[in-house]
């Protein structure tokens, strides 16, 4: 008979490994699988550090949430890896005039990536975290859907992690809201259970990135250059193309009668910036590169929806599917603000049949 994670052994036998952040989610899901009578053990990665790193670490609350449940607990040092494949590529791919999303790559890397590496090698049979992603198993196998609230749904940024790990993967939060999360920290006696929620971007202090590229790559020069029309016409001086992103329009610093304008593209190659008025910000194609497909033999066209920025909705398209994990895609409906960079995750229905990263156009 399975037990409610899916395993055919009982939950005193099933070993399970619980990404603990310190927070009330990874909190929560330790909680709940303790008191079905799970075997746990906590693992916490220790990601940060100078210059990136919070003056108080969060992570010291997740030895407390260990011991508070009687629980056995690890901290694991991946500031190095951190660094490299996530806050590395952040800054680099600013740099390129790209608008990056760092915690897809940390899923795929880090969480979900050399945290289930060590859960493997420690025994553990399930690896357990506070994502709000439904995980349902079926006679194909594991599959990744939306969260019940859509408003805490975070399937968009585990699209990149490997067939392999999602396997292993549970989410017990996927039919909780925040509120009810809360509760079942403050019914097992947690400390954390009226703790903030954390940032979107754990490295980025008051969400200052230029401020934290020019810590890390003093070497590069944020130098001022052109802000121009798609004619080529010049309009103005920005202020470096980190401080830019794709679909921008406060800040431009462009005065007169132009009207309103919108950042269209950014030309690191030149150093510009190019703007323009909302109708051109319009896309309806846009190439992804990087595929990782999570569903069974991936076809070679498909109907889909696509949701390309996180906290947008996901909208129609036609994907064609070409060799070395690329793709060309047609959306149905003109799309406003694509940003090379962010992720383009596949859904059909609910579920996540996995994603890649838009390429510059």
């Amino acid at each position: 008979m399975l037990n409610s994670l899916g395993l055919n052994k009982t939950p005193q036998a099933t070993s399970v490994c619980v990404a603990m952040s310190g927070g009330v989610d990874s909190s929560a899901a330790a909680a709940m699988l303790k008191k079905e009578g799970y075997n746990v053990f906590g693992v916490t990665m220790d990601l940060l550090k100078a210059p990136y790193a919070p003056e108080k670490s969060s992570i010291a609350d997740a030895k407390t949430v260990a011991e508070q449940l009687q629980i056995p607990h690890d901290f694991i040092d991946l500031k190095e890896e951190f660094a490299t494949e996530v806050v590395n590529y952040f800054t680099s791919s600013y740099l390129q005039g790209l608008t990056p999303s760092p915690c897809i790559m940390c899923n795929k890397h880090i969480k979900l990536g050399l945290l289930a590496d060590y859960a493997r090698a420690h025994g553990a049979d399930i690896i357990v975290t506070g994502h709000y992603a439904d995980i349902r198993l079926t006679k194909n196998g594991v599959e990744l859907h939306r969260a019940e609230d859509p408003s805490r749904d975070q399937s968009y940024f585990l699209f990149g992690i490997s067939k392999q790990n999602l396997q292993m993967l549970r989410c017990p939060l996927a039919r909780y809201n925040k509120e009810q999360t809360r509760a079942i920290a403050k019914e097992a006696g947690l400390n954390i259970h009226q703790k903030a929620d954390s940032q979107d971007i754990c490295f980025v202090q008051n969400g200052k990135y230029a401020e934290l590229i020019n810590k890390l790559r003093p070497d590069f020069k944020a130098a001022s250059g052109n802000i121009v029309d798609t004619s080529g016409k010049i309009l103005g001086k920005h202020k470096g193309i980190i401080n830019y992103t794709v679909g921008q329009r406060r800040g431009l610093g462009i005065g007169g009668d132009i009207g309103i304008l919108y950042v269209l593209k950014i030309d690191a190659q030149h150093n510009q910036i190019i703007v323009g008025s909302k109708e051109e910000l319009l896309q309806k194609k846009l190439h992804i590169k990087e595929i990782n497909w999570l569903g069974e033999e991936q076809p070679q066209e498909m109907n889909l929806m696509v949701k390309l920025r996180s906290r947008q909705a996901a909208v129609p398209a036609s994907v064609y599917f070409n060799k070395n994990n690329q793709a060309e895609i047609l959306l149905h409906d003109d799309f406003y603000g694509i940003a090379p960079g962010q992720g383009c995750c596949f859904y059909q229905g609910s579920r996540v049949l996995g994603g890649g990263i838009i390429e510059t156009f």
